[in-house]
């Protein structure tokens, strides 16, 4: 059967096209490397989440190759690669129906005007490859307008220094609020920050089919046994396939997007679950597997007309990756400085934290002098959170002073200690990713999947100015931290990358000789074909990117289905 549309991955980034088309009246086929899960599936089963990456591959089966930058002895550098299969560091999601979207925090922070210009706004940063986007906030607003009321955003807007405009209000009420926000909001405002409600992609009421929040405590990594949490699946592909016009294929692997001598798409070919070849056929293709893997699957999609891969005559698949900078803190809160209502406060469990502060989005300090325009520099956000999950806090505690292992008395010690002497408030900072040449998707050489096809190779180089503005944010987050009495008060900023947050490798913009795709996400070289995840990025913002990526999808939705409407009426 030929479909009208054809999409690759089911997130966040592929769900708004499939469910706008399929609303629209076209036929939409999805094909899902994963399985199709739902919220009975969803049980809050520590151990598979904490130790066992339960709805990932097993990385013997599916790996990536990992190069990072190692210093000889005499001063000069080289790029090292290691398969994940060694290392055991996943940059897996979430491989199943709704992607990594099932998992997330749903933390929705829009990005702001200035994300959209960065480079006209504070200049070039040298070793960085800054582009303004090619489209602006306002054309973007209406769709993050979309995604509250279509996913479901629950949340507050307050004034602070850094609010972006809105059109309209949140459609649904914050979700309920963790006794340590009202500290956090005292302690923020003597030192004369601005801290606001966090906007969260979690139902606050029960509404379109799904229940509300239900307050177990665990979100971030799990699946939503309630519906509440926005995801892909539950918010949007579910509506879709009640049509009628939507078809899933879960466990199909795609490895390949064939094309002719004229560059025209002639069929997208996966395996099937018993490891048969098929192949789907469509008038509009649409790639959305996350930025490394559609990285790939371009790269590996060799033609006659494209011997670098699809769309890949100017060698701009897979450049300019970018993940989240930033970093992570904590204080501690000792029970034997608290009064017992204090104490009773500090240990509820189940409701959200939900505070940020983002006075810094842009900063002017005189520390970046010399960084873009004197005195100034592009800033982020700053999260505050618990980790409320038994086995997560827990682990550390099997290592004694020595860092060797303990057990038996030792280890219960250690046990009652984490859990019934004090608390840990946590922060995690999120800035810009400047784009680099270091950082980018290539096919390994070597390696291959289960599947005998090569694996993608990440190189995760990363720019000075990245750690500079995290360790700043990071400081001021500490203050807060110590203004609230906390003890053990730190904070940890690095250049590892979050493989949760990763964006870029297929950027848009105007110009073909730079960017692999235009302002609609149609790749510049092959008419028919779009991507929608968050491979389209220029820059990365300093939020969470999965509120964009939904906006920008429905979005791009909005042009497909006008195209695709006017074919059928032709």
């Amino acid at each position: 059967m030929k479909y009208d549309i054809c999409i690759v991955g089911s997130g966040a980034g592929a769900s708004p096209v499939a469910y706008t088309l399929a609303k629209a009246g076209a036929k939409v086929l999805v094909l899902e490397k994963g399985p199709w899960l739902t919220e009975k599936e969803f049980y809050k089963d520590e151990l598979a989440i904490s130790l066992r990456d339960a709805y990932n591959p097993s990385l013997s089966d599916e790996r990536h190759v990992i190069e990072e930058e190692y210093e000889r002895e005499n001063g000069t550098s080289f790029w090292q690669g290691e398969s994940t299969e060694n290392s055991g560091w996943s940059f897996w999601n979430g491989n199943v129906v709704g992607g990594s979207s099932n998992f997330m925090s749903g933390y929705f922070h829009r990005l702001k005007p200035v994300d959209f210009k960065l480079k006209s706004t504070f200049g070039e940063v040298d070793g960085a490859n800054v582009e303004d986007w090619p489209i602006s906030y306002e054309e973007m607003e209406p769709f993050y307008t979309m995604v509250d009321e279509q996913v479901g955003v629950s949340g507050k807007v307050v004034d602070h220094p850094h609010q972006e405009p809105r059109s309209n209000p949140f459609p649904y009420p914050p979700i309920a609020e963790h006794p340590v926000s009202s500290w956090i909001d005292k302690a923020a405002t003597e030192l004369g920050y601005h801290p606001m409600p966090v906007p969260r992609a979690v139902l606050s009421q029960p509404a379109m089919g799904r229940r509300s929040c239900e307050y177990s405590g665990y979100c971030s990594s799990y699946g939503c046994s309630s519906g509440a949490k926005g995801s892909a699946r539950a918010a949007l592909l579910n509506h879709a396939v009640a049509t009628g016009n939507l078809t899933i294929k879960p466990n199909a692997k795609v490895f390949n997007i064939a094309s002719n001598a004229t560059g025209e798409i002639t069929g997208i070919e996966f395996y099937d679950t018993k490891g048969n070849k098929q192949k789907a056929l469509a008038d509009i293709y649409v790639v959305a597997c996350q930025a490394v893997e559609t990285s790939r699957l371009l790269l590996a999609s060799k033609g006659p007309k494209f011997p670098n891969g699809l769309a890949n005559n100017n060698g701009q698949v897979g450049k300019n990756l970018v993940f989240s900078a930033g970093g992570t803190g904590s204080g501690d809160f000792d029970f034997g400085q608290l009064s017992e209502a204090q104490i009773a406060q500090l240990t509820a469990v189940g409701p959200f934290v939900n505070r940020a502060l983002q006075d810094w989005y842009e900063i002017e300090d005189t520390a970046f002098n010399g960084i873009n325009k004197k005195g100034r520099a592009k800033g982020g956000t700053i999260d505050f959170l618990f980790h409320q999950n038994p086995i997560a806090r827990a682990m550390g505690s099997q290592y004694g002073d020595d860092d060797e292992l303990v057990w038996g008395e030792e280890l219960k010690a250690n046990l009652t200690q984490e859990f019934t002497t004090y608390r840990t408030l946590r922060f995690e900072v999120f800035n810009d990713w400047m784009p680099t040449d270091d950082c980018f998707v290539a096919l390994d050489d070597e390696v291959t999947d289960k599947w005998g096809d090569p694996v993608a190779k990440v190189r995760i180089g990363y720019h000075e100015q990245d750690l500079k503005v995290g360790e700043y944010l990071a400081a001021k987050a500490e203050t807060v931290l110590t203004q609230l009495g906390a003890t053990n008060v730190s904070s940890s900023v690095s250049s590892y990358p979050p493989t949760n947050l990763m964006a870029g490798g297929c950027r848009f913009g105007n110009d073909p000789a730079t960017s692999v795709l235009n302002k609609n996400c149609q790749a510049h070289e092959v008419d028919n074909l779009y991507v929608t995840d968050g491979s389209f990025m220029p820059t990365g913002g300093s939020v969470p990117y999965t509120y964009t990526i939904y906006a920008n999808s429905f979005r791009v939705a909005e042009h497909i289905k006008q195209r695709w409407q006017r074919s059928v009426k032709v």
